[in-house]
Order: C-alpha cells, then structure tokens, then sequence
C-alpha cells in the first residue's frame, strides 16, 4: 500500500476506536436507543441525495438495516449505557470475527481451516478472561449485551457478504435509513417520550457533537474511506488494520475517560485481537472483486 493510503487506513481505525469514546459522551446526553436511532437519522438524510438508488434487493438492504443497526447497535448502546466501559466495548465486540465464521459455516457452508478454528479458540478464550476481569469488576448484564451485538454483527456480515453490494458506501447510506423508525419506536416504546423530549431541549454543543462524530466521521466518512481502500488493495491487504480499532478505542478511553486497564485485561486484549487475526484476515491470493466486497463491515 502506498505511505497515504496507510495513513488513511489508519486514520480511519482511529475514528472507529475513538468512536467509542464519543458514545460513551453521547450516552449521558441521550437515552441509548433515542441516540442510535438520532445517529442513523443523521448519517442517512444528507448522505441519501448524494448517493445513487441501492445497486442490490430491498431485502438485503432491510435485513442489513435490522440486524446492524438495530439490533447490533441498539445492544450495543444499552449494553454501555448499563455499564460495559468504552474501551472494553471496542475490544469485545470484535469478537464478531468469531461469529461470522461460524453463521457463515453454516449459511454459506464456508468451512473453518485449522488456522481458523485455532483463532476463534484463541479469541474464544480471551472472551473468557474479559468475562472474569468485568465479572470481578463492572456490571456483567452489560458485558452480555455487547457480546450479543457482537453476534448481531456477525449476521450482518453474512447477510452483507450474500448481498454482495458493488459499492459499500452507498449500500451503508441505504442500510443506515432502515433503523431509524424501528429504533425510534422501540425508544418511546421503552425509554418513553419525556427524556427523549428533555434530551433534545437540553441539547449542548457536546450533545450535538456526539451525534455528528458518530453519525458523518464515524460512518459516512469511516465507510466512504475504507470502501476506498478496498476498492484500491486486496481485502488481505486492508484487513489487518481493522485489529487497530480496539487499541485506539482502548487507548482512548483511558486517556479521555481515565478507564484503567488492568492486567487481566491486556491479557484478554492479547488473546482477542490475536485471535481475531487468526480467525478474520484473509491470505494472500489475486487480486479479485469478490476478495473487496465481501469484506466484514468493521465500523462500530
């Protein structure tokens, strides 16, 4: 890769990793499935009329929208607003990696090699010592619904891969339309009217600014740069940066929002992102449209 396009990939894993911290900010400001819901309404209706019409079925588009947006980011949204620190959310949820493996096992009978099997065993286990560290000391209910989304994310991916869009921004700017109502109702249905109403009459600069960071940077921009990059190189060429994205949002999270990192959780960061490695990227092989556009979607 050229010396800017790696600034780019790595400029991109950082606004993912950081990504997190900004939720966190977003979380005191908003009701959590209010604050999805607001982060999809922003990303799509600007981003819509400067997009094409979706070059793929309406149904892919919807399932993508429901099992991403919904379901995986609204999870993932409660799960931190329960608790789970911002820089453990960035790493757990990576175990996606693991989750689309075995989902695509199965529907897409595409099967694990040794190497495979051995990361989703080594990331499995660090899931394990994550799981003892925020047991001993943070709120478990928290710890679960993030690896729920993770699994959400995985199905995703699946669906995304079977979808196959040719362009991954615009197919993201349609998906992003999708979660807007749903979560919306599912806000007033739970989280009722009257803080969601506070919210947005109280709203400040640091408010608006979550929802601008998570919405434009995080989303329209992260996407639009990495399809870039994985319409320009090899999947296997783009891929590895993506393990970034836990140590920006770790890294972050301690600096801005003093979370510690205990030993148990560097152990656990070791064996996750290491078996992510294994699990997800892919090897070398030709160069070939299929190897860009059926690439995970990676943004948190």
């Amino acid at each position: 890769m050229r010396p800017a396009h790696i600034g780019l990939a790595v400029l991109v894993t950082a606004l993912w990793g950081v990504n997190f911290v900004v939720i966190d900010v977003g979380l005191d400001h908003f009701p959590p499935l209010l604050f999805c819901s607001l982060r999809f309404l922003v990303a799509a209706v600007p981003a819509i009329f400067l997009v094409g019409p979706p070059r793929v079925s309406w149904r892919w588009i919807v399932g993508v929208g429901l099992a991403l947006g919904v379901a995986k980011f609204g999870l993932l949204f409660i799960g931190m607003h329960e608790g789970m620190p911002a820089g453990l959310s960035s790493l757990v949820l990576q175990i996606q990696a693991v989750f689309t493996a075995l989902f695509a096992a199965v529907v897409l009978a595409e099967r694990p090699g040794r190497r495979r099997l051995l990361g989703m065993a080594v990331a499995l286990a660090g899931i394990a010592v994550a799981a003892v560290d925020e047991g001993t000391s943070g709120p478990l209910l928290g710890f679960v619904l993030v690896i729920a989304a993770a699994a959400f994310w995985g199905v995703s991916n699946v669906l995304t891969r079977k979808a196959a869009p040719p362009d991954p921004l615009s197919f993201m700017v349609w998906v992003s339309v999708v979660p807007v109502l749903p979560l919306l109702g599912l806000s007033l249905m739970f989280e009722g009217a009257d803080p969601g109403l506070h919210a947005l009459a109280a709203l400040d600069w640091a408010g608006a600014g979550a929802i601008v960071y998570v919405a434009w940077l995080s989303t329209v921009l992260g996407f639009g740069l990495w399809g870039f990059l994985l319409r320009t190189y090899d999947a296997s060429a783009v891929a590895p940066f993506s393990l970034l994205v836990p140590v920006f949002g770790m890294s972050s999270a301690a600096l801005v929002l003093g979370e510690g990192i205990s030993p148990l959780r560097w152990l656990a960061a070791a064996l996750l992102v290491g078996g992510v490695a294994l699990t997800s990227l892919p090897t070398a092989r030709p160069r070939n449209p299929d190897s860009r556009s059926g690439h995970s979607l990676v943004a948190p």
